[in-house]
Order: C-alpha cells, then structure tokens, then sequence
C-alpha cells in the first residue's frame, strides 16, 4: 500500500513536470549545439539545432494535453529558445562563414541575437491571441541553421544579408497565425 502511494505519488510529480523536462531538454541539446561549433563538430552542431526544434515543438503540445500551462513554463520556453534557437544557430553561422567578416561579422552576429532576445521579451508580454508578431525565432533559427546546408553554394557576404533579414523579421510587427 505505501509503495503504491509513493508510485501513485512520483507519476503524478512527473506528469506535472513533463513539459519542463521536455523544455530543459531543449536547453540541453542548444548547449550541446553551441559546445559542438567550439570544438568544430559542426554537423553535430546542426543535428542538436534540430533535435532542439523537435523537443520545442512538444513541449507546448505536452503542456496543453495535460493542462500544465504555467509562467514558469512560458519563460523557461523562451530562455531554452534563445539558447537553441538564437545563439546556437548564430554562432554556428559564424564560426563557419562570418569571422571572415571581422568586426562587421561580429556585430551582425551580435544583432541577430539581441533582435531574438527582444522577440522573446515581447512574446512573454503579451497576451495570447492565436497570432505570432514577427517571425519566431524558432522559425528563424531553423532557416538559419539549414543555411548550412548552402555554404558551399552562396557567396558568403550572403549570410550578413541573411542575419539582418531575420533579424529584422523577428522584431517586425507583421502577424502570422499560430498553427
């Protein structure tokens, strides 16, 4: 009976928490993504991006399934995203096309994660109307790491217009409906 109630009791504690677990696992494989570009294992770097994407996708799906929509959860979703989604992607890009732009690189680099930052800041407050204002950078964090994929194909100076596009598409004040 009491290790019943104990059982009973951890799968309650769990369920709880399950979307903040999947949250922080997106927080985890961001980490991993930005680890991976300072050794150089760039395709690694690539696979947890997208891992990371994966687990964002869920986490939402998992909250609103069982009802475990919180605050905590609203900002542990944001501080996740900007790792996974704005400074993984951004130093991956970077390490690979724009520190041959020197300074110029690292300041477009620097923009682009300051626009994600205040995209997320903006999201925290507010309220809830079934539309995104400006690109998540969720969105933009994937079109910038399946860029990737282009390097050898585009002149370099095109990922600087890049950045500045999302960047600027993450802090514009176009709406687009949630899916």
């Amino acid at each position: 009976m009491y290790l019943q109630n104990v059982m009973t009791n951890t799968v309650k504690k769990l369920k709880s928490q399950a979307a903040n677990m999947i949250t922080i696992a997106n927080l985890a494989f961001g980490g991993a993504a930005i680890m991976a570009t300072m050794n150089g294992h760039y395709t690694y770097s690539v696979l947890f991006i997208f891992v990371a994407g994966l687990l964002d996708r869920f986490d939402g799906m998992v909250a609103r399934k069982f009802q475990l929509e919180s605050e905590l959860g609203k900002q542990l979703d944001s501080m996740s995203d900007i790792i996974s989604f704005g400074v993984a992607p951004a130093l991956l890009l970077y390490a690979l096309v724009l520190k041959d732009f020197s300074v110029a690189g690292m300041i477009i680099t620097v923009i682009y994660i300051a626009c994600g930052g205040f995209r997320l800041a903006r999201f925290n407050i507010s309220e809830p109307n079934g539309y995104f204002t400006g690109l998540p950078i969720t969105v933009s964090g994937v079109i910038l790491t399946l860029s990737y994929f282009a390097i050898n194909y585009v002149p370099s100076v095109s990922y600087m217009f890049l950045f500045i596009l999302l960047a600027f598409l993450m802090i514009s004040t176009f709406t687009l409906r949630k899916v």
